[in-house]
C-alpha cells in the first residue's frame, strides 16, 4: 500500500512527520535516507537534513541554530525585497494619481471591494475594527448565529469587539426580536465589558457592519462566503441614516431590557405575524422574515387564531383587521420613533 502523498507547506508550519523525525535526527546524530524521503520529504526540501559524507544512506541534522538563523535572513531579505518593490509602486503611482486626483470616489475602484471565503471576510473586518476610534454599528439577521459557523464567527468577533471597547469605542447592534433569548447572544453581553449596547425589531435588513462611518462590509452573496467592502462616502451615508432610523424604531434589549406588551392576548410576536398575514405572505415567507422556523410560525399563527376565534385562514385576515391590533401597533411604533430619547433630541414645540 502506498503512502498517502506529502501535503505542501511552509517550514514555519512543519508537519507533525517532520518535526517528529528532524527530533529524532537531533537525539540520534543521523536518520536512513529512504525513511526521510518517505515520512517526511519536507526536511530535505528545507534543508535541516542533508546526506553524510561517507554514507549516502544516511541524513544528519542540520544544527537547529543554523537552520534557524539561514531561514530568518531568507526572511529579511524577501521583506527587504518587498520594500523595495513597494517603493517603486508607490514612485510609479504618485504621479498618476495626480492625474486622477480630483475625481469622485465613484470612479475610484478602491471604494468598493469584493472579498471571497470566511478567513478573507474575517482578515478586513478584524484589520478595519483595529483601526476604529468612535463607534461600530451592526446589524446582525437570525441565520448568521446557526450552526457551527456561526459560533466560530462568534468567538473571533468577541476578541476584536472587546479590543475595541477597550479603546473606548461604541458598540450598537440591532437583532431580530426572535434573537432575544438565543444563548450565544446573551452570552456575548455577559462577557462583553464597554459602551455596548443592543435593540430588536420584528424584520431587519441582511448582515451590515458600519466602522466609524468610513468602511462598511454587507453580503455579496446567499451563502455567506462573498462580502463587500464599502468605502464609498455616500453609500456609508445612508448605511448610517438606515441604522439610526431602524434604532430609534427597536425595541431596546442590552444593558436594560424593555418587554414589549400584550394587546388583548395577542403577543407582540403574533402581531408581526397578523402583520404579514394581511399583506398575504405564506408560512414559509413569514417565518423566513421574522428569523423562526415555519413550524413555530404555524404555532403562533394557530394561537392568533384562537385569540381571535378565526375558523379558516381567510376570515383570520378579516378578524385581524377588525380587531385594531394593527392599528394600535403602527400607533405605538409612531410615537416609538417621536420619542426622546439619548439618540433622538427632542422635537420642537410648534
Amino acid at each position: 500500500m502506498n503512502a498517502p502523498p506529502h501535503a505542501p507547506h511552509g517550514v514555519e508550519n512543519l508537519c507533525a512527520a517532520g518535526t517528529n523525525l528532524y527530533e529524532a535526527a537531533l537525539r540520534d546524530g543521523r536518520v536512513k535516507t529512504g525513511e526521510a524521503e518517505t515520512a517526511a520529504p519536507c526536511l530535505l526540501s528545507f534543508g535541516l537534513l542533508h546526506p553524510v559524507v561517507d554514507d549516502p544512506d544516511q541524513l544528519e541534522p542540520v544544527s537547529p541554530a543554523l537552520a534557524l538563523h539561514r531561514l530568518l535572513r531568507a526572511s529579511g531579505t524577501r521583506i527587504a525585497d518587498e520594500r523595495r518593490r513597494e517603493e517603486r509602486l508607490a514612485t510609479l503611482f504618485e504621479p498618476l494619481m495626480r492625474i486622477t486626483g480630483s475625481r469622485t470616489a465613484a470612479a475610484d475602484p478602491a471604494s468598493l471591494r469584493l472579498l471571497s471565503g470566511t478567513e478573507q471576510i474575517n482578515g478586513a473586518i478584524t484589520e478595519a475594527t483595529a483601526e476604529a476610534t468612535d463607534e461600530l454599528l451592526c446589524i446582525q439577521p437570525n441565520v448568521h448565529y446557526s450552526g457551527p459557523r456561526g459560533q466560530t464567527a462568534q468567538t473571533v468577533a468577541m476578541a476584536r469587539d472587546q479590543a475595541l471597547l477597550d479603546r473606548g469605542c461604541r458598540i450598537r447592534t440591532l437583532y431580530q426580536h426572535t434573537q432575544r433569548h438565543q444563548p450565544l447572544v446573551l452570552a456575548r453581553y455577559e462577557q462583553l465589558r464597554g459602551d455596548v449596547a443592543a435593540r430588536t425589531l420584528d424584520e431587519v435588513t441582511d448582515r451590515l457592519i458600519v466602522i466609524d462611518g468610513k468602511v462598511a462590509f454587507i453580503p455579496a452573496g446567499e451563502d455567506g462566503r462573498l462580502a463587500l467592502e464599502v468605502r464609498h462616502p455616500a453609500l456609508l451615508t445612508y448605511f448610517t441614516i438606515t441604522f439610526d432610523r431602524l434604532w430609534r424604531l427597536a425595541t431596546p434589549m442590552y444593558p436594560q431590557a424593555v418587554h414589549r406588551p400584550s394587546l388583548n392576548g395577542v403577543t407582540p410576536r403574533q402581531q408581526a405575524i397578523a402583520a404579514l398575514l394581511v399583506e398575504g405572505h405564506t408560512d414559509a415567507v413569514i417565518a423566513d422574515r421574522l428569523g423562526m422556523n415555519i413550524r413555530t410560525a404555524r404555532v403562533h399563527i394557530a394561537k392568533l387564531a384562537t385569540t381571535l376565534g378565526s375558523e379558516s385562514r381567510a376570515q383570520l385576515g378579516y378578524l385581524i383587521g377588525q380587531s385594531g391590533i394593527l392599528d394600535r401597533e403602527q400607533n405605538r411604533d409612531r410615537a416609538q420613533e417621536q420619542r426622546p430619547g439619548p439618540d433622538r433630541p427632542p422635537a420642537p414645540e410648534d
